[in-house]
């Protein structure tokens, strides 16, 4: 393939990346379980639209200057870190109404009809931010994709036409693959939360749901916040 070797060896390394849990995966399962399969979705699509991002701009030289800016990595990470500890902090203070709990959970993804649009949408918003306010995940696109581009690449320098187009098919395939693997712990983890959503105490396991997401939020805050370039 032009400007990219190893595809295959590429393609097999990206899938056991996609495997691994962490914390993307951390909230598939977490929105999976609580407000069911179509959540899920929203959430592996979200962080799929996050890596895109991130695929951009290492192509187009852009993570170079994370990587070589110590004040542009700094402002991206607060502002990451930022975002991830309001997120965090919402989630543990919120009250949900008894008689939304159903709804906001996603038990109606169960049966009784879709949930709410807008709530899709902030699903799909906070997997994205999460991903794409991330610089370090724009560092790890940039000292992974140019291992399979020809030629190899200098994280210091602005990638050429050719070797920008070979950073986004890597890119691409690399997305495709993530997603495609997101969206079966979203169906799985969904199928899991479907058994305790069919209980009495679905609120509540709704509501600690939201609780544990939040946890996470504000330890993946704390540490991006503390996260050194290296």
């Amino acid at each position: 393939m032009h400007g990219v070797h190893d595809i295959w060896l590429f393609v097999a390394s990206g899938l056991l990346l996609n495997v691994t849990p962490g914390p993307d995966m951390l909230y598939i399962i977490a929105r999976s379980t609580t407000r069911g399969p179509r959540a899920g979705v929203a959430a592996a699509l979200g962080i799929g639209a996050g890596c895109s991002v991130h695929i951009a701009a290492a192509a187009f030289g852009l993570s170079a200057v994370l990587a070589t800016s110590a004040t542009a990595f700094t402002v991206v990470k607060l502002l990451g870190a930022a975002y991830l500890l309001y997120m965090g902090t919402t989630l543990l203070l919120a009250r949900r109404k008894p008689a939304d709990a159903a709804g906001a959970s996603g038990r109606s993804a169960y049966g009784s009809g879709p949930a709410p649009q807008a709530s899709l949408r902030a699903v799909f918003a906070q997997g994205f931010l999460t991903n794409a306010l991330n610089p370090k995940v724009a560092l790890f696109f940039l000292a992974f994709l140019p291992q399979f581009v020809d030629g190899g690449a200098d994280a210091g320098a602005m990638p050429s036409a050719s070797m920008a187009g070979a950073f986004l098919l890597l890119g691409c395939i690399f997305t495709v693959n993530g997603t495609l693997v997101n969206l079966l712990v979203a169906w799985g983890a969904a199928r899991l939360g479907s058994l305790f959503q069919a209980g009495a105490h679905a609120g509540r396991f709704a509501r600690w749901g939201d609780r544990c997401l939040g946890a996470l939020f504000l330890f993946l805050g704390i540490r991006l916040a503390l996260a050194e370039r290296g």
